[in-house]
């Protein structure tokens, strides 16, 4: 197998599943309320916000992937939509997604030999650094958004926290 393909079912499998930590992104988010996903914990990001942060830079790359510019601002990629409903959150969760499945099937279609060349004007590093980067960066994250569900359910209460283990 090559190493774009590689790349791209270990960034396939943090989002839906298959890898080595047996977690992943949509099945952590599976059941997660919207009032969940905006909850906010002192000196922690809310899940809503982590979930923006993480797909930010896959749009912004998939972008790249697709031909266009690079259009990425550290500082905006905690700002997330306003979510004041279901809805809110199922949009935000299946952009994060379907963005996460297009990403990877664009990285499938790269010629390993790309991997090595400088990803835009270079001073990023490879292209290779800033895929992988990615991978790293949505495992980094999926960690904490694992830890605010389960501290969201505790902060809940007993009843929600027996109607999450069921």
């Amino acid at each position: 197998m090559s190493i774009s393909k590689e790349l791209a079912a270990h960034f396939r499998a943090v989002h839906f599943g298959g890898n080595w930590t047996s977690v992943n992104l949509k099945d952590t988010l599976e059941g997660v309320s919207w009032q969940q996903a905006v909850t906010p914990m002192p000196g922690l990001n809310s899940i809503a916000v982590l979930v923006f942060h993480m797909n930010y830079y896959v749009g912004a790359v998939l972008r790249v992937l697709r031909g266009g510019a690079l259009e990425a601002s550290d500082k905006l990629s905690f700002g997330p939509p306003v979510i004041t409903c279901a809805a809110d959150w199922e949009a935000l969760v299946d952009r994060a997604l379907s963005e996460a499945d297009a990403f990877a099937q664009a990285m499938e279609q790269l010629d390993d030999a790309q991997l090595e060349a400088p990803f835009l004007d270079g001073k990023y590093g490879s292209w290779y650094r800033n895929l992988a980067g990615i991978v790293e960066h949505t495992h980094y994250h999926l960690g904490q958004v694992s830890l605010l569900k389960k501290m969201t359910v505790l902060q809940a209460g007993p009843a929600a926290a027996v109607q999450s283990d069921s």
